[in-house]
């Protein structure tokens, strides 16, 4: 099936069946999956119909047109962005159909237990420990900087089972239960003010073993797939001209011609470029991954991604001069999602500076950029043929 006949069929059919005005919105989304129109190229029975990614804009169109509800994808955007690419890849049959039907709906939120206070920028040095005890694994450590822990329901997560193994190979991939007990999650208070990310604490945590995703010590190469899919969900998602951070600065720009100057004018016109040019840039990364799983092209759209958040929110503030240092709300809430256009100038400044860090640092991504895309001599590493238990810590 290479045409958009069938699906616009089968979206049609889903429609007659379940009219958007009069059905439950979950038994919608639910009956959407059922269908295979919620991931058309994701193979049948698993919310797809095998079919090329580009046929899913076909699907939405038809869909937007009759009202019908969407999954809230920025609430649920680990889940749909990283944890579901890696267990269609990695996971048992029994995984994949128990996991991604309530994922894509909604139902349960998901979380990434990747971060360390003592692994961030090195992933692989994680410390989180993972004992099998028979058909069960025992898992000790902290995670930090997990977002939407506060409400997920699961969690991918990475933990070293083999301590005696140089670091990138001792590592295991779980789904961790966030409510199992000695799960312990913490508010970590940002600059914002929000606790939109949180600490995770492990204590004698019990997984059963087949919750692992991919070969026990071949965690590391399942976590690319994570990895490489967050870069793209985080520096590749879908815009319309003008979205994301440019809109409002440019809107204010309109709307103000007081606060204009030269100096500003030419700054937003090089920044207002840039991002029509990283729009379209992710626009043809999608249409690449038609062919496959993202690369470590996705290292360079985030790079891109955060380098003009930062700047762009600076321009804002800037521009409304001594209206930019006021700030809306420092009130401390524990939100479900980020939510960048819907808040202020000075909201936006100060949560932009998290861009070059989340995600993977930009430090990182540029070395990514500079072995895998560009062909330069890796940098020297002198640990890597050394275990993880005689690393200096």
């Amino acid at each position: 099936m290479t045409d958009a006949a069938e699906p616009r069929r089968l979206t049609q059919e889903l429609l007659a069946a379940h009219p958007p005005a009069t059905t439950d919105r979950l038994d919608f989304l639910k009956a959407r999956f059922d269908a295979g129109l919620a991931w058309v190229h994701y193979p049948e029975g698993l919310g797809g119909l095998g079919v090329p990614r580009t046929l899913q804009a076909v699907v939405d169109a038809e869909l937007e047109a009759a009202g019908a509800p969407d999954n809230d994808p920025r609430r649920i955007g680990i889940g749909l962005g990283m944890a579901a690419p890696t267990i269609l890849g990695y996971g048992t049959e029994e995984q994949k159909r128990r996991y991604l039907r309530p994922l894509w709906a909604g139902e349960e939120v998901w979380c990434q237990l990747f971060s360390e206070p003592g692994a961030g920028s090195d992933l692989a040095a994680l410390g989180t420990r993972a004992v099998r005890e028979g058909d069960e694994w025992v898992v000790n450590g902290q995670k930090v900087w997990t977002s939407s822990a506060h409400v997920a329901r699961w969690a991918i997560l990475i933990a070293r089972t083999d301590p005696d193994v140089p670091k990138h190979r001792g590592i295991t991939y779980f789904i961790c239960d966030m409510t199992d007990p000695g799960v312990e999650v913490r508010p970590l208070r940002q600059i914002t003010g929000e606790a939109e990310f949180n600490e995770v604490f492990l204590t004698d945590v019990r997984i059963p073993d087949s919750r692992r995703l991919g070969d026990v010590g071949d965690g590391w190469r399942v976590a690319q797939t994570t990895l490489n899919n967050e870069r793209v969900a985080i520096g590749g998602m879908r815009l319309p001209r003008e979205g994301g951070m440019i809109g409002p600065v440019a809107g204010t720009w309109r709307e103000r011609p007081e606060l204009r100057t030269h100096d500003l004018h030419q700054r937003l016109l090089k920044l207002w470029v840039e991002a029509e040019v990283a729009r379209l840039t992710g626009e043809r990364l999608r249409q690449q991954l038609v062919a496959g799983q993202p690369g470590p092209e996705g290292a360079g759209m985030k790079l891109a991604f955060a380098r003009l958040n930062q700047e762009i929110s600076g321009l804002e503030v800037e521009l409304l001069g001594e209206e930019g240092l006021l700030y809306e709300d420092w009130t401390m809430r524990r939100p479900e999602l980020v939510d960048f256009t819907g808040r202020d100038a000075g909201y936006r400044y100060l949560r932009s500076k998290g861009n070059s860090i989340e995600g993977g640092t930009s430090e990182v991504l540029l070395n990514i950029v500079a072995e895998r895309v560009l062909g330069l001599p890796s940098e020297p590493r002198t640990d890597k043929d050394v275990a993880w238990k005689d690393l200096a810590r």
